[in-house]
């Protein structure tokens, strides 16, 4: 019992922040892998985890030999094998837990406005795909379209997807409430999961979640259907109920879940004004 106590007294407030910080890594690599087919391509790394230990608890130098080569090369594989994960890790990294660019009256509107837009280009049928940015900055995606920096409107939005509008072939990207950009081409995703029923638009859509936190809507020209896209994962056949719900729950709720620290202690001290 006295050894217990004298190794708790050896631990020094920077061991505990460095365990504190490993633990987070490792929760937040979690958060990026769930629901992903890297969660089972980790699961298999465990497997063979196992498995050298009990080559070597049992002697079993050939398959010791085998696992110990693979895992000589596992930085490589995991580069093979986890790319787009990879590209969100790094992406997340540099994001600012601080950002907080519209206020809720302003998140309001925009979502309503958004849903206008949507509901109008599905009744007429006019395919889209409308990317909505979150933390992840897109401004690669943007440098690369047509830049508008326009209020957004359901008059904008149905204009630009026309079939004979010069920019309806990309997708329109909204950044702070407004339209950053149009024309914009998306990386397809090539996860064997996604049918192959589904078309190139919904596949961009896809393809862009698995990289970026973005929430991205796409319209079926086929079908007039709306579909959202969060995190690699569709949601199809909303209706202008279900959409408000899902965007009202990502970009207001979810933002008030997630207030960072330093907002929710400044909420408890509210800053006098002095000019009174």
């Amino acid at each position: 019992m006295d050894s217990f106590f004298d190794v708790i007294k050896t631990i020094r407030i920077w061991d505990i922040i460095d365990i504190l910080i490993v633990a987070f890594v490792i929760y937040r690599i979690f958060l990026i892998i769930k629901g992903t087919r890297a969660l089972q391509m980790l699961v298999g790394l465990a497997v063979l985890l196992a498995a050298f230990i009990a080559s070597r608890w049992l002697e079993l130098y050939t398959i010791d030999w085998i696992v110990q080569s693979f895992w000589s090369q596992i930085v490589i594989a995991l580069i093979i094998l986890f790319p787009p994960e990879i590209r969100r890790a790094l992406a997340q990294m540099g994001q600012n837990p601080f950002l907080r660019t519209l206020s809720p009256i302003e998140e309001t509107r925009f979502i309503e406005e958004i849903i206008r837009s949507a509901v109008s280009l599905a009744n007429k049928k006019i395919g889209a795909i409308i990317v909505l940015e979150r933390e992840t900055e897109l401004k690669d995606l943007i440098e690369m379209g047509t830049p508008l920096d326009a209020r957004i409107s359901k008059e904008i939005l149905t204009s630009i997807f026309l079939p004979y509008s010069p920019i309806h072939d990309g997708a329109v990207i909204i950044k702070e409430g407004r339209i950053a950009a149009a024309g914009c081409f998306l990386p397809l995703t090539m996860s064997a999961a996604v049918s192959k029923a589904i078309g190139t638009r919904h596949r961009a859509a896809i393809g862009i979640t698995e990289e970026t936190d973005a929430v991205v809507i796409a319209i079926s020209e086929e079908t007039g259907t709306i579909s959202v896209v969060m995190e690699g994962k569709m949601t199809r056949d909303l209706d202008a109920a279900s959409l408000r719900r899902i965007l009202t729950k990502v970009f207001i709720t979810g933002k008030r879940e997630r207030m960072p620290l330093l907002e929710k202690i400044t909420s408890f001290f509210p800053i006098k004004d002095r000019s009174q």
